[in-house]
């Protein structure tokens, strides 16, 4: 399946241009689900796919009715505490959604398109409109984030001393963990295990929105930086709202001016590997399917689910022999400045800050051996220098 994920600074556009994408997906042929975090005009906005035009299906995350759904869950599955402790239960009538909640809908629905009830209905193209810029970088990372604190708050291999629960907990005083705490633990981390898998796979791509100005100049500059670091590629960055060149009007003109300058800007920043694509003001807010059929000619490309997704040139990272045994380390950081990063190893992870980006990554086994040495930001790639540790290798004869 073929995955799009749109995002971009608020205020650009991101929804209609996501949408755009799914309409010209679906008449290119191909069978398409539009998942959107914000209602989109004309267009249903149920919790469950709904046909919108042929071969195109339409869902919004209902992010409230999840929170409550989880909670509920979670309610029922400690009853027994509870009950213990004299808790009066919570309704759903008055279940409020707590900040952040947002986030775990859309992986919830991200996860249901996967793997869960909506896989079988076979969707070639899954176009997802993200929440803006900053909050879909932050989103995106968060599966990994949550995995690796389930591994380090319920190992797994604690779960293998069940029968010794009664004997530990007299030697340690403490009440151990109960078995659905950990059948729990283990079901999300399958969860999030295949949103994961579906934000990293090879067919998934960024498309990013913006209006051309000076704010969506500096937002993409220090975006480059931030899906770098994560591993995300961007197939095309989409110029929204995009004035006519030349007009009459000295006021509209400067604007047309102004933008075709951050445009020269992003055809520079972005090529190769990435192309810019504009779309034409329409004078008006698209509201109906018309209106998102006349976007639709300039969201087409790069969409066919045979085809491999084309990234933003080196979006992954790799190693390389920097010579006298010393092995290299090498990320990709277009747009990064050495006042900005920061590198931290720590047991078996590589704790990486590049501005306001963390990312923390769990190092191969050869790099498990080494010891960091130094590290260099060059041309774009940033470059850490791993030396073997010679207690931890095998000694040769």
């Amino acid at each position: 399946m073929r995955t799009v994920l749109v995002t971009g600074p608020g205020g650009a556009g991101r929804t209609t241009v996501a949408a755009a994408t799914a309409l010209a997906s679906a008449r290119g042929g191909r069978r398409t689900l539009l998942v959107s975090v914000d209602a989109v005009p004309a267009l249903p906005a149920g919790p469950d796919p709904a046909a919108v035009a042929e071969r195109l299906f339409c869902a919004r995350v209902d992010s409230a009715a999840h929170f409550r759904g989880e909670l509920l869950e979670l309610q029922d599955r400690a009853s027994g505490v509870l009950d213990l402790l004299g808790a009066n239960r919570l309704d759903a009538e008055e279940l409020t959604e707590l900040p952040g909640s947002s986030q775990l809908a859309v992986l919830h629905t991200l996860r249901r398109v996967a793997e869960g009830d909506w896989a079988e209905h076979g969707y070639e193209v899954l176009v997802v409109d993200l929440p803006p810029l900053t909050e879909a970088l932050a989103l995106l990372a968060l599966p990994g984030q949550l995995r690796r604190y389930l591994r380090r708050l319920l190992p797994r291999e604690r779960q293998a001393a069940r029968a010794l629960r009664p004997v530990l907990a007299q030697l340690a005083g403490v009440p151990m963990p109960a078995q659905w705490l950990y059948e729990a633990a283990a079901r999300k981390d399958a969860e999030l295990a295949a949103v994961e898998a579906l934000i990293e796979d090879d067919a998934t791509t960024v498309r990013l929105v913006a209006e051309p100005g000076p704010a969506a100049d500096e937002a993409l500059r220090s975006a480059r930086t931030g899906l770098a670091l994560h591993g995300l590629r961007v197939d095309s960055v989409v110029a929204s709202r995009v004035l006519p060149r030349h007009s009459a009007d000295p006021w509209f003109a400067d604007l047309a001016a102004r933008q075709e300058k951050s445009l020269d800007s992003w055809h520079q920043q972005w090529a190769p590997g990435t192309s810019v694509r504009e779309i034409a003001h329409l004078g008006r807010e698209p509201r109906t399917v018309e209106d998102l059929a006349l976007l639709a000619g300039s969201c087409d490309g790069a969409l066919a689910p045979e085809g491999s997704a084309t990234g933003h040139a080196g979006s992954t990272w790799w190693t390389e022999d920097a010579g006298d045994g010393v092995i290299a380390w090498c990320l990709p950081l277009p747009g990064a400045v050495k006042e900005d990063l920061r590198l931290v190893r720590r047991g078996d992870e590589l704790l990486l800050t590049a501005g306001p980006f963390h990312r923390i990554v769990r190092l191969e086994s050869a790099l498990r051996r080494c010891s960091v040495s130094g590290a260099a930001l060059t041309d774009g790639v940033l470059r850490v220098r791993f030396t073997p540790d010679p207690g931890l290798w095998p000694r040769t004869q």
